[in-house]
C-alpha cells in the first residue's frame, strides 16, 4: 500500500494494490474509487482531504 498527499491540490491518494485501474467510480462528491478489471478496489481518491479530514499528512499503522 501507498499513501500520497499533495499539498498543493490537496489529494490524498491510497494505492491498494499494484494491478492496473480499468475503472474509477465516485458514489461521494469528492471521494473516487479505482477498480482493477476484477472489480477489486485498488485505489481511494480524496479530493480537498484537508477539509474531510483533521491531518491528511498523519499516518498511523496498525497491525492485528
Amino acid at each position: 500500500m501507498k499513501i500520497k498527499y499533495d499539498k498543493e491540490t490537496d489529494i490524498l491518494y491510497i494505492r491498494l494494490g499494484n494491478n492496473p485501474i480499468a475503472e474509477s467510480d465516485s458514489d461521494k462528491p469528492g471521494i473516487i474509487l479505482d477498480y482493477d478489471k476484477e472489480e477489486k478496489i485498488v485505489g481511494i481518491e480524496i479530493l480537498n482531504a484537508s477539509q474531510k479530514m483533521d491531518k491528511p499528512l498523519k499516518v498511523e499503522y496498525e497491525e492485528v
